[in-house]
């Protein structure tokens, strides 16, 4: 039997707790590159900020964006048909298109390390969707394991692009105010000028959930890639990326 969507409190409810910051799923200890960027001179005021967030969300957080929604596609899919022995080979396949859109390997570990950590918080905190979080595989890159959690929670391929592509903008915000000194509210309002931008690329993403892996965006951030390997040997540092 393919498994019951959460009514629309529960759905609600998912929504806010994969969006939050505080939930035990690693992001909090990391800046998303924007460490380095500050180390290097790329960022050096508010306005700065906003054009690195503007830079990500079109950019990486498009491409994470529609791998979630295609991923959401694919675990819904399967539930719906109620034969989850498909998701894991299909996830795969994901995963490994992603994987070649990722050219820097510190890039690729985080975001294994961040799926990782999202899937075991999410068994441990919804115990009732733990056949089809078993059934996703143990390491899944970050957006990839968003989808499935999302389908997991009753949530559509909108919503699963749309958590994605806030969390890689909100990521690097939440951080500039350990990183810059700068007003939070300041960094807030850096979101809330991006919301319409966001909504209209969770729109975009969410149209590739249905297609070939292969077609999903393969945009690219190369400076996003030499900062996160500069990263890696940089002694001092207050976030693991």
């Amino acid at each position: 039997m393919p498994a019951p969507l959460p009514s629309a409190p529960s759905r609600s409810a998912a929504l806010l707790l994969l969006s939050d910051g505080r939930l035990p799923a690693g992001g909090y200890a990391h800046s998303a590159g924007l460490e380095q960027a500050i180390a290097r001179g790329w960022v050096r005021s508010a306005e700065d900020l906003a054009a690195y967030l503007r830079g990500r969300i079109h950019t990486t957080g498009l491409v994470s964006a529609s791998f979630a929604a295609a991923a959401q596609h694919r675990t819904r899919s399967a539930m719906d048909r109620g034969d989850l022995t498909t998701l894991g080979p299909a996830l795969a396949e994901l995963d490994r298109e992603l994987v070649a859109r990722t050219p820097s390997p510190a890039l690729r570990r985080i975001a294994r390390d961040l799926g990782r950590m999202l899937l075991r918080a999410m068994r441990s905190i919804t115990p009732g969707r733990q056949e089809i979080l078993e059934a996703a595989g143990p390491v899944l890159q970050q957006p990839i394991a968003y989808g499935v959690v999302a389908a997991a929670l009753g949530l559509d391929a909108r919503d699963a692009a749309g958590l994605v592509l806030y969390e890689t903008a909100a990521t690097p915000a939440v951080a500039a105010v350990k990183l810059m000194s700068i007003d939070p509210f300041a960094t807030h309002r850096c979101l809330a000028e991006l919301a319409g931008e966001l909504d209209e690329l969770a729109a975009t993403a969410t149209s590739f959930a249905p297609r070939d892996a292969r077609e999903l965006p393969a945009h690219t951030a190369p400076l996003s890639d030499i900062a996160a390997e500069l990263h890696v040997d940089h002694d001092q540092r207050l976030f693991a990326s």
